[in-house]
């Protein structure tokens, strides 16, 4: 158990991560090699020069971002036209895929599959509303509801005392609102 707790304390808080800079990095860091006086000096007129360089470059850099964006500016390139290119070129990537192209057919497939069962699933549903209408209990329902409709509906309309004929709810709802009445003149 104190074996454990040793190398425990041994082990740094954190590991540095690859390119990460020596003054973020937590725990102590290593003392530098033993260097003369001149080849401390050497690395210090090489580190100026790097830096340097590094800056130019950046400047470098920036005025060609510059120059870039003056020629698409001239040339009517704007970044939503870049962008358009960017998604069209995009797209047709995507389309070409194999893994699109395997998964457009397993679509369709799977869609000539689906109907061809939706529609096997209506002719049978279509078959059996017709075994029921052609079934012996549905014929007698069926007839024994023309009887009692044959029985319900008068066959002619019964009349008044005074003999006028009552105005059935048929003939009230055919008849127009506006329809002008023998009665009233029209004008």
């Amino acid at each position: 158990m104190e074996g454990e707790e040793k190398d425990f304390q041994e082990q740094p808080d954190s590991v540095a991560e690859v390119g990460e800079d020596a003054v973020t990095s937590v725990g102590a860091a290593p003392l530098p090699p033993v260097m003369t006086e001149e080849e401390r000096q050497e690395l210090q007129e090489e580190l100026a020069k790097v830096e340097d360089e590094i800056q130019t470059l950046s400047q470098v850099l920036a005025a060609k971002e510059k120059q870039l964006a003056d020629i698409k500016r001239k040339l009517g390139i704007t970044p939503l036209n870049e962008l358009k290119q960017n998604i069209t070129k995009t797209w047709q990537e995507v389309t070409t895929s194999t893994a699109y192209r395997r998964t457009s057919e397993t679509l369709s497939q799977a869609s000539l599959k689906a109907t061809a069962a939706f529609s096997n699933m209506g002719s049978a549903i279509s078959k059996k509303f017709e075994d029921v209408r052609n079934a012996p209990t549905f014929k007698s329902l069926e007839e024994k509801v023309e009887t009692l409709k044959t029985k319900i509906t008068p066959t002619t309309p019964p009349s008044n005392q005074d003999g006028n004929v009552p105005e059935t709810t048929e003939s009230l709802i055919s008849q127009p609102e506006d329809a002008p009445t023998q009665d009233a003149p029209m004008q």
